[in-house]
């Protein structure tokens, strides 16, 4: 493949960061689930299919937040937090 032949320390010392990312996503979680819930409230009170969208795009983006923790959690239960871990090669 033609990314092993690279030059330089990219791939040694690429760092992810893991840490910033989970700190996002938590926040995105929770403002997503609420404005869910207002926007589902909006949608019963008004009747207003706008409302009702809003609240499954809402919805969404804190199941995809929510998912992104849950691989943020695998990772560091496999050892991996943020490229600090030893690679044997």
């Amino acid at each position: 493949m033609w990314l092993r032949n690279r030059e330089g320390t990219e791939p040694v010392t690429a760092r992810s960061p893991l840490r910033l990312r989970r700190i996002l996503s938590s926040v995105v979680l929770v403002i997503a689930v609420v404005a869910a819930v207002v926007f589902a409230v909006l949608a019963m009170n008004t009747g207003a299919q706008v409302w009702l969208w809003e609240a499954a795009i809402a919805a969404a983006v804190a199941i995809i937040a929510a998912l992104d923790l849950l691989v943020l959690r695998h990772r560091r239960s496999r050892g991996e937090n943020g490229g600090q871990q030893q690679h044997d090669h």
